[in-house]
């Protein structure tokens, strides 16, 4: 409801109802009532790394030179997208009334729980400028890797885009057209072209139907897009050329992730316990969690590696020596910033690679049809003796 009495239905996300009327209150609006839309939609979104990446950095340089938490925060709703600054103005106020940043984080919601356990940790050491920085480090670096995702993932998408409108246009089109004169001219036509003709005039004679099971289709995957994920990952992590590509960036997202972690004063085996969420290869995260468990168990670390058979030689190596010097935040850092490079190295082989294969795919999307309408047109110059 308004301030004037009168309503109207918009659409919000909130972890509850109680936090959605709080919200409303703020553009001087009365929550009556609520509906869950039914699409799997998250109540609360992440923070985009782009704001992610902005807020700390700001904190970072403000809170190093001094500035009060709650007026560095007032400058950093400056930084971010106009969609989270609510959420910024709910930490301030929770700061103000005394509540931990930490806990501040929480309430706002959208943080995930490794920058919640790095800040309540740098709280505990005084820190927080410091984490701050080393959180803004491991964002950039994580959005460095989601470019290169994005960018190898674009290309194949656009052109098998393309090439699915160009099938469809020549199905719904051309063949039709070309099926209804041969058919006029009494040509005598292959099974094969025979077929592909009768599947564009069904095609076009139900186009509405056929894009409404396209869209029913496009819902479902939607709906279990999680599940479809989880498939296809299972699917790429065996393929030669991307495997390493995925395994690469999953690591160096862990250690970048690890490596703030532990700087900020957080136990190595609760760092690894937090991070290890982010591993989606399950080979390399069920000997995660082997490690810390045998690490709370009091293990060795340079003998437990030994067993994370998922990591390179060389990466077991360097952590096994690092741990006997004591500097295991600086391998980590380093191991992440290598990694990062060794994704960048293989995305641009990949792209390499697929800018052919897309081709070839491409072809032989479009190819039967090309085949299909020229085999009659050979018949008909064969038979006219041209």
């Amino acid at each position: 409801m308004k301030s004037d009495g009168s309503t109207k239905i918009g659409l919000r996300t909130s972890s509850t109802e109680d936090a959605l009327a709080d919200l409303l209150k703020r553009d001087d609006l009365l929550l009556l009532s609520a509906w869950k839309i039914p699409l799997g939609v998250p109540a609360v979104s992440k923070w985009p790394l782009k704001d992610e990446v902005a807020l700390n950095e700001q904190l970072s340089t403000l809170l190093s030179r001094g500035v009060p938490l709650v007026e560095a925060l007032e400058v950093s709703a400056t930084v971010i997208s106009p969609r989270n600054k609510p959420r910024i103005e709910r930490m301030l106020e929770q700061v103000a009334a005394g509540s931990t940043f930490a806990d501040a984080c929480n309430a706002a919601g959208g943080f995930d729980p490794i920058t919640a356990s790095v800040y309540r940790a740098a709280e505990r050491t005084g820190d927080l400028a410091g984490a701050a920085d080393r959180l803004a480090k491991s964002a950039r670096r994580r959005q460095a890797i989601a470019g290169k995702a994005l960018t190898v993932m674009i290309y194949p998408s656009a052109v098998a885009s393309i090439a699915v409108l160009i099938f469809y246009g020549l199905l719904t089109r051309l063949v039709p057209m070309l099926a209804k004169q041969l058919a006029d001219m009494e040509v005598q036509i292959n099974a094969f072209s025979t077929a592909v003709f009768d599947l564009g005039l069904f095609t076009q004679a139900n186009q509405p139907a056929v894009l409404g099971a396209f869209l029913v289709l496009a819902i479902l995957l939607f709906m279990a897009r999680r599940h479809a994920l989880a498939i296809a990952g299972a699917v790429i992590r065996k393929l030669p050329a991307i495997a390493p590509l995925f395994l690469a960036a999953e690591t160096a997202r862990f250690f970048s992730v690890l490596g703030a972690m532990t700087k900020s004063g957080v136990p190595l085996a609760d760092a690894i316990a937090t991070s290890t969420p982010s591993v989606s290869n399950p080979v390399l995260r069920e000997q995660l969690n082997d490690l810390r468990k045998s690490l709370v168990e009091g293990g060795i670390l340079h003998k437990l590696l030994e067993q994370v058979t998922a990591l390179p030689l060389a990466t077991r190596c360097l952590l096994s020596a690092a741990e006997r010097a004591g500097d295991l935040d600086s391998a980590f850092d380093s191991l992440a910033e290598d990694l990062t490079n060794e994704v960048d190295e293989r995305a641009s082989r990949l792209l390499a690679l697929l800018e052919p294969l897309v081709i070839v795919l491409m072809f032989l999307l479009i190819a039967p049809l090309i085949f299909a309408i020229a085999l009659p047109m050979m018949s008909i110059s064969q038979g006219s003796g041209i």
